[in-house]
């Protein structure tokens, strides 16, 4: 049986319901640990879902911030230095960067005992032992009209992956990597492939490449 929720009724339901329903409608979602340094040389980490690909030519991504109506050390150390990190998550250190996700005053690296680490004279630290990071510059910031969420457009500039992981091809083999994904807020998942599958076209069967 499917249960039927209306605009209305998801608006009048309780808070944290639809919040937690809201946030689990679009399925697994990508798990990236986001590494700042302030212009004052503090660091900051923190957790984020909403890391999507933009463009391959150039390489860019995006990344959406909720509405900047209060204090958002991730989004405001961006905006000021135009420099972060991209860091998946492994299954070895995914309680800690759930923890990431607390108020801390200082450091979130020293107080969850996650480490950074700096490469090619990156200004943003990187998480050590993440198996795929980037090191990524702002390109353009929007503020979406519907509801002040914050779009952030960056260009990434070096990637470093774990070679086990990767593929001639250049695709990723996540399982391999032991990268982690999350649904709505709270709950994580490593993935298991079903399959590696040909390029679509009309009148050619389909074939399991992996």
């Amino acid at each position: 049986m499917m249960k039927a929720f209306t605009k209305q009724s998801l608006l009048e339901a309780d808070s944290a319901f639809r919040r937690d329903l809201i946030n689990s409608l679009s399925g697994y979602k990508s798990l990236n640990l986001i590494g700042t340094k302030s212009k004052t040389g503090q660091t900051n980490l923190s957790p984020f879902s909403q890391v999507f690909h933009i463009g391959a030519t150039p390489p860019l991504v995006g990344i959406l911030f909720r509405p900047h109506t209060v204090e958002r050390h991730t989004l405001e150390n961006i905006l000021q230095t135009e420099y972060f990190t991209l860091n998946h998550v492994h299954e070895s250190f995914y309680q800690q960067a759930h923890q990431t996700a607390a108020r801390y005053k200082g450091s979130e690296f020293a107080a969850t005992g996650l480490e950074e680490t700096y490469k090619n004279d990156f200004f943003a630290p990187f998480v050590a032992g993440s198996p795929v990071q980037l090191a990524c510059t702002l390109v353009e910031k929007q503020t979406l009209q519907v509801n002040g969420t914050v779009l952030i457009i960056a260009s990434i500039e070096e990637v470093y992956v774990d070679a086990e992981g990767l593929r001639a091809d250049g695709s990723l083999d996540l399982e391999v990597l032991g990268t982690v994904t999350v649904s709505g807020l709270d709950e994580y998942y490593v993935g298991k492939r079903l399959a590696k599958l040909s390029y679509p076209k009309p009148g050619k069967d389909l074939e399991v490449l992996i």
